[in-house]
């Protein structure tokens, strides 16, 4: 018995069957995606002498949403939700590096050029650069970076989503913590081991490279055991509305197969 008793359904045996939540599942799983990427990347924080990334108070809730779609819809559809994240990034990433390289117009008007700051500066220069040049320092990443984050994002929830579906069919639906914190080990891993070296790697001295991978890897699995709970509810409550329990047997996991 699976730990929701609902009907054991083989995903591929679905045929079409409605899924009333999986499209606000991929929606939201996109957004946290792009707006974790857009705004909580470029900020580092510190409290209590602990200098961390901002991002890292919202990334795990893409995380939570990872596991969910996985456990309630199957791989398949899991690895749509990845394309689809796939290519929003890369737009997205096109988009930014448009947008930044355009000319500004000298008389842009933003919140850095009325700071009482960066008034010596303005008498040297115009609002528009101003503006430009902190536009640039939020929304300008460099492409070793975007590259870096797409492809880390890319395969690190392939294999989030592969070993949380395999891990179902061999636990039969039982201890759903097992699932979500072995497939967060697993994926974030390989996230952090192609993110941090790919991005930093040359820019950074190695040692410091693989403490920060070691670090961020390490409070990204805490963050899922803490939210556990919170997956807990998400999963039971999605599943009983869905009124099904999907299990990925004799599920195609190549990550470039189309469809469902």
């Amino acid at each position: 018995m699976s730990e929701t008793s609902l009907p054991h359904v083989a995903a591929n045996s679905l045929h079409g069957r409605p899924l009333r939540y999986y499209d606000f599942a991929l929606a939201a799983f996109v957004t946290i995606l792009l707006l974790s990427n857009l705004i909580g990347a470029a900020k580092l924080s510190v409290v209590d002498g602990f200098v961390f990334g901002s991002g890292i108070l919202f990334f795990p809730i893409g995380y939570v949403l990872g596991d969910v779609l996985t456990e309630v819809y199957g791989y398949a559809r899991a690895r749509r939700c990845v394309w689809v994240g796939f290519c929003a990034m890369l737009f997205m990433a096109v988009m930014s590096a448009i947008v930044v390289a355009m000319p500004p117009f000298a008389g842009w008007s933003c919140a850095a050029s009325d700071n009482e700051l960066f008034a010596d500066v303005f008498k040297a220069s115009d609002a528009g650069t101003i503006c430009q040049a902190t536009y640039d320092s939020v929304f300008g990443s460099t492409w070793r970076i975007v590259a870096a984050s797409i492809i880390a994002f890319w395969a690190g929830e392939f294999v989030n989503s592969y070993v949380l579906a395999k891990m179902k069919v061999w636990t039969k639906g039982k201890h759903l913590w097992t699932r979500t914190i072995g497939s967060t080990i697993f994926g974030q891993g390989v996230d952090s081991l192609i993110f941090y070296p790919l991005a930093f790697l040359g820019v950074w001295p190695a040692e410091q490279v693989g403490a920060v991978l070691v670090t961020n890897w390490a409070l990204k699995v805490g963050w899922e055991v803490v939210l556990t709970p919170v997956t807990y509810a998400v999963v039971g409550f999605i599943k009983r509305r869905e009124g099904l329990d999907i299990y990925d047997e004799g599920t195609d996991f190549t990550p470039f197969k189309a469809g469902v």
